[in-house]
C-alpha cells in the first residue's frame, strides 16, 4: 500500500472528486480523514469505503467558517487536499457581489484558512503535501459562462504557487542535511534506530541513504558537462581499467544506451 500510515484531510469528501480521492486514498493504506458540510454523504462515502474493505473516519466541516476550519489544527497531517468548491454559471454580468463573495470565499479563502492551520504542522514534523483544487478555466483559459469560477481557480493555481515558492525548499534542506550535503544544525539522524554522525555524502551511503533532489536539473546534473561526463561521474569505478584509467569507449557505449532509452535531447 502506496500511503501506509499517511494521515490525509480531505474536504468535500461527500460526492464527486472529494469522495473518489477519499476511497483511493483509504485503500491504499492511508489514515484519511473525509470532510464536508454533509453529513448523510459523509456516511455514503465511508459506507463506500467500509465496502471496499477501507477504512476513513468523517468529520462534519464547513470550510468557510473560520473557526471550524481552526478547530482541525490540533491533528497532524501528511497531505491536505482542498477539493471543496463551486461552480457559478455566467458571465460578469450575471454575478452578483454575493455570488462573488460566496465564491471567493468558497473556492479561495477556504484554502487560505486550511493551510494556514496545517501547513505549521507539516513543517514540523519535516514533510507534508497540498493539493489543492484548480481548473483548465482559470489563468490558464477563459471558458464562456465561468467568469467567476475561472476567476477563483486563478487565484488557487497562484496560491498554490505563492505557497510553494515560500515553503517547498524546506524540505528540501532537510533531506541535504540528512545526507550531508549540508551542515545539520539541530537534531540528530538515526537509522533503525540509532543515532548516526552523518558529515558527508559519503557517510550517508555507508548507512544506506540515497538521496533525489525536487529540481534534479539544478542538483542532480552537471549541465555543463556533456551526458556521457554526468553518466559516468555517478559510478566512475565500474568505468576504470587497471585502476587508473577510464574507458572512454564504454562511458560512450553506456552514455548511447542511456540517450535511447530515456529520449535524452542532445546537442549532436
Amino acid at each position: 500500500m502506496r500511503l501506509q500510515g499517511k494521515r490525509i484531510l480531505v474536504t468535500a469528501a461527500g460526492q464527486d472528486i472529494g469522495r473518489a480521492s477519499a476511497l483511493m486514498f483509504a485503500r491504499e493504506g492511508a489514515h484519511v480523514l473525509a470532510t464536508d458540510i454533509n453529513q448523510d454523504a459523509l456516511n455514503q462515502t465511508a459506507a463506500l469505503a467500509h465496502a471496499a474493505s477501507a477504512e476513513l473516519g468523517t468529520r462534519h466541516l464547513d470550510v468557510t467558517d473560520a473557526k471550524a476550519a481552526l478547530a482541525q489544527a490540533g491533528l497532524p497531517f501528511d497531505v491536505l487536499f482542498n477539493c471543496a468548491g463551486f461552480v457559478h454559471h455566467g458571465s460578469i454580468l450575471d454575478c452578483t457581489e454575493q455570488d462573488w463573495e460566496f465564491s471567493w470565499n468558497l473556492n479561495v479563502s477556504s484554502m487560505y484558512r486550511l493551510i494556514h492551520t496545517l501547513l505549521p504542522g507539516m513543517l514540523a514534523q519535516g514533510d507534508g503535501s497540498i493539493i489543492n483544487m484548480a481548473s483548465a478555466a482559470s489563468s490558464v483559459k477563459g471558458v464562456p459562462n465561468r467568469c467567476v469560477y475561472g476567476a477563483t481557480k486563478a487565484a488557487a493555481i497562484g496560491l498554490t504557487k505563492a505557497v510553494a515558492a515560500d515553503f517547498v525548499a524546506k524540505g528540501t534542506e532537510v533531506a541535504r542535511a540528512i545526507f550531508g550535503a549540508d551542515r545539520l544544525d539541530a537534531g540528530e539522524i538515526r537509522v533503525h534506530g540509532a543515532a548516526v554522525r552523518i558529515k558527508s555524502p559519503r557517510d550517508a551511503v555507508a548507512h544506506g541513504i540515497g538521496y533525489l533532489s525536487e529540481d534534479r536539473k539544478h542538483f542532480g546534473l552537471a549541465t555543463g558537462l556533456e551526458v556521457k561526463t554526468n553518466v559516468a561521474m555517478s559510478s566512475m569505478n565500474r568505468f576504470l581499467t587497471q585502476g587508473l584509467f577510464l574507458d572512454q569507449a564504454a562511458i560512450r557505449d553506456t552514455a548511447q544506451d542511456y540517450v535511447r532509452q530515456l529520449s535524452i535531447k542532445t546537442p549532436s
